[in-house]
């Protein structure tokens, strides 16, 4: 089985950019399910309702978001009603939507989970703890699963990765919009990658348009970010599933 993970979704022209590329790429590589991390997507902060129908639509399976998961409020009867769209799991329980979700892939059950870091982010449930829980809730009812680490830190990016080792069989970080060079199989057989990237303008600071942000870092004052314009690129990682041990046996970075 082929599971591509694409990393942050930056502004809708890059929701019409995977419209004409997301399908080829499927058909291409022999991919069985995407997943993708679209808390950018709508200007820059948050997902609107018809943006998410829109990269459902354009060829993602699975919709995850991150600390900007509440920036549009219409996404939070659409993170009620799909179980196709999840939020960070360590949310409190109060927050609308859920943090993992079970699909089928393949004729075998995929327990996706989203989770946020809290180093150098917002203070939420113990990301270890709360994802032990899941794991504890629903064994039994999954055959595999995978993650989305929505982190700052690569340290603990990296810590979770190897917690749950053996555990979660597809694990990835998001947020920081720059991919890292480590994708590999750790000790216990589960795929990791510290950072996706984005798809997004290539042109821009991780997707920003640059003038903006060189103003935001020069004179501390507010500044309205909007997407950059210019050549946009896809970025993520393809992990490789052997569904006989539930194992990954090759994880490749992938811009397109």
């Amino acid at each position: 089985m082929k599971i591509l993970a694409i990393g942050d979704i930056v502004g809708t022209k890059s929701i019409e950019y995977l419209r004409e590329k997301l399908w080829k790429i499927r058909e291409r590589y022999g991919i069985d399910f995407v997943v993708a991390n679209g808390e950018n997507a709508t200007d820059i902060h948050g997902l609107s309702a018809p943006d998410a129908e829109a990269i459902l639509s354009a060829g993602a399976d699975l919709i995850t978001l991150g600390n900007h998961t509440y920036g549009r409020r219409d996404i939070c009867s659409l993170l009620g009603d799909s179980e196709c769209i999840i939020r960070p799991a360590n949310y409190p329980a109060l927050a609308p939507g859920g943090g993992y979700t079970i699909l089928n892939v393949c004729g075998w059950k995929a327990l996706c989970i989203n989770i946020l870091g809290t180093a150098l982010m917002e203070s939420l449930a113990c990301p270890f703890a709360t994802v032990d829980k899941i794991l504890e809730r629903e064994e039994g009812n999954y055959d595999f699963a995978l993650m989305d680490i929505h982190a700052e830190a690569t340290s603990e990016k990296i810590a979770l990765g190897r917690y749950f080792d053996g555990r979660i069989q597809v694990m990835f970080g998001t947020h920081t919009h720059v991919p890292t060079a480590d994708e590999q199989i750790l000790p216990r057989g589960s795929g990791y990658i510290t950072d996706l990237g984005m798809t997004g303008p290539t042109n821009g600071v991780i997707g920003t348009d640059t003038a903006a942000v060189i103003e935001k870092m020069r004179t501390k004052m507010p500044v309205r970010f909007r997407v950059a314009d210019g050549e946009i690129a896809a970025m993520g990682a393809i992990f490789t599933l052997d569904t006989d041990t539930m194992t990954v046996t090759d994880v490749k970075r992938i811009r397109f």
